[in-house]
């Protein structure tokens, strides 16, 4: 594995530990070379997932599009990477163990809008605020309005 930090090959792995249900294995490694420590995720190579935005064309899901819209609305919260992470992989592992070939944007969107919810509201609004396409102020208001009325 190359090191992300000084790109030479020679890592070792020194710890190994099964995540998410036995379905990825995470391992911390050290390079050699520069002396730092990173992290790498394996996951088995599963058929590619079809998203269907919503003017109707295709694409191949992709995770890291997926982390980049979450890690944006959480950003200056208290809210870590590991937490987007996880939310991200629960995502995904609802949508390939659902068994389809393609699922709607909405569909993730509404994934997302659920766990940001539970993980940190003000995220939630932001994201919301996106995704929803607010065009006024009357719009946002709506929203946190469901939302503090879901707290109450």
């Amino acid at each position: 594995m190359k090191c992300p930090f000084c790109g030479k090959e020679d890592t070792k792995v020194i710890d190994t530990r099964a995540m998410e249900d036995n379905t990825v294995i995470r391992r911390r490694r050290f390079c050699e070379g520069c002396g730092e420590r990173f992290t790498t995720y394996e996951k088995p190579d599963t058929i590619p997932l079809t998203v269907v935005k919503s003017d109707n064309t295709r694409e191949n899901f992709n995770r890291e599009k997926l982390i980049r819209g979450v890690l944006i609305s959480c950003s200056k919260r208290p809210v870590s990477r590991e937490d987007v992470e996880a939310l991200v992989n629960d995502i995904e592992n609802d949508i390939m163990n659902s068994s389809k070939k393609e699922i709607e944007s909405k569909a993730i969107g509404e994934m997302v809008m659920k766990r940001l919810k539970e993980l940190d509201e003000v995220a939630y609004v932001r994201f919301a605020s996106v995704y929803r396409q607010f065009t006024d102020v009357d719009s946002f208001m709506k929203e946190l309005g469901k939302l503090l009325k879901d707290k109450k």
